[in-house]
Protein backbone atom coordinates (compact mmCIF):
# COMPACT_ATOMS: atom_id res chain seq x y z
CA UNK A 1 0.00 0.00 0.00
CA UNK A 2 1.38 3.39 -1.01
CA UNK A 3 2.32 5.77 1.78
CA UNK A 4 1.15 9.34 1.26
CA UNK A 5 2.50 12.54 2.74
CA UNK A 6 0.38 14.45 5.24
CA UNK A 7 -0.12 18.00 3.96
CA UNK A 8 0.29 20.86 6.40
CA UNK A 9 -3.00 22.70 7.00
CA UNK A 10 -3.78 25.86 5.07
CA UNK A 11 -2.73 28.99 6.93
CA UNK A 12 -4.89 30.71 9.52
CA UNK A 13 -5.90 34.26 8.61
CA UNK A 14 -3.57 36.91 10.00
CA UNK A 15 -6.50 38.50 11.85
CA UNK A 16 -6.68 35.42 14.08
CA UNK A 17 -3.07 35.99 15.17
CA UNK A 18 -2.42 39.75 15.04
CA UNK A 19 -4.45 42.63 16.43
CA UNK A 20 -6.77 44.05 13.79
CA UNK A 21 -5.49 47.60 14.31
CA UNK A 22 -1.73 47.09 14.09
CA UNK A 23 -1.58 49.20 10.92
CA UNK A 24 -4.21 51.75 11.90
CA UNK A 25 -3.34 55.17 10.47
CA UNK A 26 -0.74 53.72 8.09
CA UNK A 27 -0.72 53.76 4.29
CA UNK A 28 0.45 51.04 1.91
CA UNK A 29 1.83 51.75 -1.57
CA UNK A 30 1.75 48.57 -3.70
CA UNK A 31 2.86 47.98 -7.28
CA UNK A 32 1.26 45.02 -9.00
CA UNK A 33 -1.61 45.19 -6.52
CA UNK A 34 -4.39 44.60 -9.01
CA UNK A 35 -4.24 40.82 -8.82
CA UNK A 36 -2.61 37.73 -7.39
CA UNK A 37 -0.11 37.73 -4.57
CA UNK A 38 0.16 41.50 -4.23
CA UNK A 39 -3.59 41.97 -4.11
CA UNK A 40 -3.78 39.32 -1.40
CA UNK A 41 -1.00 41.00 0.57
CA UNK A 42 -2.76 44.35 0.26
CA UNK A 43 -6.03 42.89 1.52
CA UNK A 44 -4.33 41.32 4.54
CA UNK A 45 -2.61 44.56 5.49
CA UNK A 46 -5.81 46.55 5.03
CA UNK A 47 -7.65 44.11 7.31
CA UNK A 48 -5.32 45.34 10.03
CA UNK A 49 -6.26 48.98 9.60
CA UNK A 50 -4.14 50.35 6.75
CA UNK A 51 -5.38 52.32 3.77
CA UNK A 52 -3.76 51.63 0.42
CA UNK A 53 -3.02 52.67 -3.12
CA UNK A 54 -2.53 49.92 -5.72
CA UNK A 55 -0.74 50.48 -9.01
CA UNK A 56 -1.02 48.73 -12.35
CA UNK A 57 -0.83 49.37 -16.06
CA UNK A 58 -4.50 48.54 -16.62
CA UNK A 59 -6.65 51.18 -14.95
CA UNK A 60 -9.85 49.16 -15.20
CA UNK A 61 -8.26 46.24 -13.38
CA UNK A 62 -6.79 48.25 -10.50
CA UNK A 63 -10.00 50.28 -10.20
CA UNK A 64 -12.08 47.12 -9.84
CA UNK A 65 -9.57 45.63 -7.42
CA UNK A 66 -9.46 48.81 -5.33
CA UNK A 67 -13.24 48.76 -5.01
CA UNK A 68 -13.18 45.08 -4.01
CA UNK A 69 -10.46 45.66 -1.42
CA UNK A 70 -12.26 48.63 0.10
CA UNK A 71 -15.50 46.69 0.36
CA UNK A 72 -13.83 43.59 1.80
CA UNK A 73 -11.85 45.41 4.49
CA UNK A 74 -13.79 48.54 5.39
CA UNK A 75 -10.66 50.60 4.66
CA UNK A 76 -9.92 52.90 1.74
CA UNK A 77 -8.04 51.66 -1.31
CA UNK A 78 -7.51 53.88 -4.34
CA UNK A 79 -6.20 52.90 -7.79
CA UNK A 80 -3.43 54.49 -9.83
CA UNK A 81 -2.50 53.70 -13.40
CA UNK A 82 1.27 53.43 -13.58
CA UNK A 83 4.02 51.61 -15.44
CA UNK A 84 6.93 50.92 -13.09
CA UNK A 85 9.32 51.32 -16.00
CA UNK A 86 8.32 54.98 -16.18
CA UNK A 87 9.60 57.07 -13.24
CA UNK A 88 7.18 59.90 -14.02
CA UNK A 89 4.12 57.67 -13.70
CA UNK A 90 5.37 56.46 -10.32
CA UNK A 91 5.96 60.01 -9.15
CA UNK A 92 2.40 60.86 -10.18
CA UNK A 93 1.11 57.86 -8.21
CA UNK A 94 3.06 58.98 -5.15
CA UNK A 95 1.56 62.47 -5.51
CA UNK A 96 -1.94 60.95 -5.74
CA UNK A 97 -1.29 58.90 -2.61
CA UNK A 98 -0.04 61.91 -0.66
CA UNK A 99 -2.97 64.03 -1.80
CA UNK A 100 -5.44 61.40 -0.56
CA UNK A 101 -3.71 60.06 2.56
CA UNK A 102 -0.87 62.47 3.36
CA UNK A 103 1.76 59.80 3.95
CA UNK A 104 3.35 56.51 2.87
CA UNK A 105 4.44 53.99 5.51
CA UNK A 106 4.70 50.64 3.74
CA UNK A 107 5.76 49.74 0.20
CA UNK A 108 5.37 46.47 -1.68
CA UNK A 109 7.44 46.26 -4.87
CA UNK A 110 5.55 43.53 -6.66
CA UNK A 111 5.20 44.38 -10.36
CA UNK A 112 6.75 41.57 -12.40
CA UNK A 113 6.85 39.81 -15.75
CA UNK A 114 7.63 36.19 -16.57
CA UNK A 115 7.48 33.54 -19.25
CA UNK A 116 9.40 30.38 -20.11
CA UNK A 117 12.23 30.55 -22.65
CA UNK A 118 15.56 28.75 -23.08
CA UNK A 119 18.46 31.19 -23.11
CA UNK A 120 19.25 30.29 -26.71
CA UNK A 121 15.71 31.21 -27.76
CA UNK A 122 15.32 34.24 -25.52
CA UNK A 123 15.26 37.49 -27.44
CA UNK A 124 17.24 40.50 -26.30
CA UNK A 125 13.97 42.39 -26.01
CA UNK A 126 12.39 39.66 -23.91
CA UNK A 127 15.34 39.64 -21.50
CA UNK A 128 15.39 43.44 -21.30
CA UNK A 129 11.65 43.69 -20.74
CA UNK A 130 11.75 41.49 -17.64
CA UNK A 131 14.79 43.34 -16.29
CA UNK A 132 13.00 46.63 -16.91
CA UNK A 133 9.82 45.57 -15.11
CA UNK A 134 11.29 43.62 -12.21
CA UNK A 135 14.65 45.25 -11.50
CA UNK A 136 14.36 48.76 -12.88
CA UNK A 137 10.72 48.89 -11.76
CA UNK A 138 11.75 48.09 -8.20
CA UNK A 139 14.47 50.73 -8.30
CA UNK A 140 12.06 53.33 -9.70
CA UNK A 141 9.50 52.51 -7.01
CA UNK A 142 12.10 52.88 -4.27
CA UNK A 143 13.35 56.18 -5.69
CA UNK A 144 9.82 57.61 -5.87
CA UNK A 145 8.83 56.56 -2.35
CA UNK A 146 12.04 56.74 -0.34
CA UNK A 147 11.75 60.36 0.89
CA UNK A 148 8.34 59.53 2.36
CA UNK A 149 9.41 56.18 3.81
CA UNK A 150 12.27 57.98 5.54
CA UNK A 151 9.77 60.40 7.11
CA UNK A 152 7.55 57.60 8.39
CA UNK A 153 10.46 55.27 9.27
CA UNK A 154 8.67 52.72 7.17
CA UNK A 155 9.50 49.49 5.41
CA UNK A 156 9.80 47.82 2.01
CA UNK A 157 8.89 44.31 0.92
CA UNK A 158 10.15 43.16 -2.47
CA UNK A 159 8.66 40.12 -4.22
CA UNK A 160 11.39 37.88 -5.57
CA UNK A 161 11.47 34.15 -6.40
CA UNK A 162 13.42 31.05 -5.43
CA UNK A 163 14.57 30.42 -9.00
CA UNK A 164 18.16 31.56 -8.54
CA UNK A 165 18.84 30.37 -4.98
CA UNK A 166 20.23 27.00 -6.06
CA UNK A 167 22.17 26.21 -9.22
CA UNK A 168 20.12 23.13 -9.95
CA UNK A 169 18.01 22.33 -13.01
CA UNK A 170 14.68 22.22 -11.22
CA UNK A 171 15.11 25.90 -10.36
CA UNK A 172 16.47 27.73 -13.37
CA UNK A 173 15.67 25.96 -16.64
CA UNK A 174 14.24 28.50 -19.08
CA UNK A 175 14.34 31.28 -16.48
CA UNK A 176 17.58 33.17 -17.25
CA UNK A 177 15.78 36.51 -17.55
CA UNK A 178 13.78 36.18 -14.34
CA UNK A 179 16.67 34.70 -12.37
CA UNK A 180 18.87 37.66 -13.31
CA UNK A 181 16.13 40.19 -12.57
CA UNK A 182 15.22 38.74 -9.17
CA UNK A 183 18.85 38.33 -8.11
CA UNK A 184 19.23 42.06 -8.71
CA UNK A 185 16.08 42.79 -6.68
CA UNK A 186 17.52 40.75 -3.79
CA UNK A 187 20.77 42.74 -3.95
CA UNK A 188 18.93 46.06 -4.11
CA UNK A 189 16.93 45.18 -1.00
CA UNK A 190 20.12 44.41 0.91
CA UNK A 191 21.62 47.76 -0.10
CA UNK A 192 18.48 49.57 1.09
CA UNK A 193 18.64 47.71 4.40
CA UNK A 194 22.25 48.79 4.96
CA UNK A 195 22.08 52.36 3.67
CA UNK A 196 18.66 53.25 5.05
CA UNK A 197 18.69 51.26 8.28
CA UNK A 198 20.27 54.12 10.26
CA UNK A 199 17.28 56.24 9.17
CA UNK A 200 14.85 53.68 10.55
CA UNK A 201 13.94 52.15 7.18
CA UNK A 202 13.73 48.37 6.79
CA UNK A 203 13.82 46.30 3.60
CA UNK A 204 13.16 42.58 3.13
CA UNK A 205 12.49 40.12 0.32
CA UNK A 206 9.75 37.53 0.17
CA UNK A 207 10.52 34.76 -2.32
CA UNK A 208 7.41 32.71 -3.09
CA UNK A 209 7.67 29.19 -4.44
CA UNK A 210 4.83 27.77 -6.57
CA UNK A 211 1.67 29.50 -5.33
CA UNK A 212 -1.74 28.26 -6.43
CA UNK A 213 -4.30 30.73 -7.64
CA UNK A 214 -1.77 32.96 -9.40
CA UNK A 215 -1.26 33.63 -13.09
CA UNK A 216 2.33 32.41 -13.11
CA UNK A 217 1.99 29.20 -11.16
CA UNK A 218 -0.37 27.39 -13.48
CA UNK A 219 1.85 28.19 -16.46
CA UNK A 220 5.33 27.68 -15.07
CA UNK A 221 4.95 25.17 -12.26
CA UNK A 222 1.90 23.21 -13.35
CA UNK A 223 3.58 19.81 -13.29
CA UNK A 224 5.55 20.26 -10.10
CA UNK A 225 2.72 19.81 -7.67
CA UNK A 226 -0.52 17.94 -7.36
CA UNK A 227 -3.33 20.48 -7.37
CA UNK A 228 -2.09 22.83 -10.09
CA UNK A 229 -3.90 22.89 -13.41
CA UNK A 230 -2.19 20.50 -15.83
CA UNK A 231 -1.29 21.32 -19.42
CA UNK A 232 -0.99 18.91 -22.30
CA UNK A 233 2.74 19.55 -22.51
CA UNK A 234 3.34 18.91 -18.82
CA UNK A 235 1.18 15.79 -18.86
CA UNK A 236 3.29 14.48 -21.73
CA UNK A 237 6.53 15.12 -19.85
CA UNK A 238 5.45 13.86 -16.44
CA UNK A 239 5.94 10.23 -15.44
CA UNK A 240 2.67 8.32 -15.34
CA UNK A 241 0.77 8.58 -12.03
CA UNK A 242 3.28 11.06 -10.58
CA UNK A 243 2.22 12.98 -7.49
CA UNK A 244 4.31 16.13 -7.59
CA UNK A 245 3.14 17.28 -4.19
CA UNK A 246 5.75 14.87 -2.87
CA UNK A 247 8.37 17.35 -4.06
CA UNK A 248 7.13 19.81 -1.45
CA UNK A 249 8.15 18.74 2.08
CA UNK A 250 4.95 20.27 3.51
CA UNK A 251 2.99 18.37 0.85
CA UNK A 252 0.67 21.03 -0.48
CA UNK A 253 0.57 23.96 -2.86
CA UNK A 254 1.40 27.35 -1.43
CA UNK A 255 -1.42 29.87 -1.16
CA UNK A 256 -1.68 33.63 -1.34
CA UNK A 257 -2.47 33.82 2.42
CA UNK A 258 0.86 32.09 3.10
CA UNK A 259 2.60 35.07 1.51
CA UNK A 260 0.23 37.65 2.98
CA UNK A 261 0.73 36.41 6.53
CA UNK A 262 4.49 36.86 6.25
CA UNK A 263 3.99 40.36 4.87
CA UNK A 264 1.83 41.30 7.86
CA UNK A 265 4.51 40.03 10.23
CA UNK A 266 7.40 41.77 8.46
CA UNK A 267 5.58 45.11 8.31
CA UNK A 268 4.41 44.87 11.92
CA UNK A 269 6.30 45.92 15.04
CA UNK A 270 6.74 42.21 15.77
CA UNK A 271 9.23 42.13 12.89
CA UNK A 272 10.93 45.46 13.49
CA UNK A 273 14.39 43.93 14.01
CA UNK A 274 14.30 42.05 10.72
CA UNK A 275 15.91 43.72 7.71
CA UNK A 276 18.04 42.77 4.74
CA UNK A 277 16.63 39.25 4.69
CA UNK A 278 15.46 36.96 1.88
CA UNK A 279 12.70 34.66 3.10
CA UNK A 280 11.47 31.79 0.92
CA UNK A 281 7.83 30.78 1.31
CA UNK A 282 7.71 27.50 -0.57
CA UNK A 283 6.96 24.70 1.87
CA UNK A 284 10.60 23.63 1.70
CA UNK A 285 10.50 23.09 -2.07
CA UNK A 286 13.87 24.73 -2.72
CA UNK A 287 15.55 21.98 -0.70
CA UNK A 288 14.28 19.12 -2.87
CA UNK A 289 15.13 18.10 -6.42
CA UNK A 290 11.78 17.80 -8.14
CA UNK A 291 11.90 19.28 -11.63
CA UNK A 292 9.18 20.44 -14.00
CA UNK A 293 11.37 19.31 -16.90
CA UNK A 294 13.48 16.20 -17.50
CA UNK A 295 17.13 17.20 -17.22
CA UNK A 296 19.27 17.36 -19.31
CA UNK A 297 16.85 16.16 -22.00
CA UNK A 298 14.75 19.34 -21.96
CA UNK A 299 17.87 21.50 -22.28
CA UNK A 300 19.30 19.47 -25.14
CA UNK A 301 15.92 19.24 -26.90
CA UNK A 302 13.82 22.36 -26.18
CA UNK A 303 11.39 21.26 -28.91
CA UNK A 304 10.19 18.62 -26.47
CA UNK A 305 8.70 21.31 -24.22
CA UNK A 306 7.90 23.82 -26.94
CA UNK A 307 4.23 23.98 -25.96
CA UNK A 308 5.24 25.58 -22.66
CA UNK A 309 7.83 28.02 -24.00
CA UNK A 310 7.23 31.58 -25.13
CA UNK A 311 10.46 32.56 -26.90
CA UNK A 312 9.93 36.30 -26.66
CA UNK A 313 7.79 38.78 -24.78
Amino acid sequence: MAVKACPTPNPAPSTSVFNKEIFKGKVLFCTGGGSGICKGMTEAIMRHGADAIILGRKLDRVTTSAEELSKATGQTCIPAQADVRNPKSLQEAVAKCLEKFGRIDLVICGAAGNFLAPIGGLSENGFKTVIDIDTLGTYNTVKATLPHIRKSRGAYIHISATLHYRGTPERIQYQAHVSAAKAAVDALSQVIAVEEGPRGVRSNVIAPGPISGTEGAGCIFSSIMHGFSQTAGMDRLAPKDSDYSLGIPLARAGTIPDIANLAVYLFSDAGNYITGQKIAVDGGHMHTGVSAFPYPAAVLDPEGVQALIKPRL
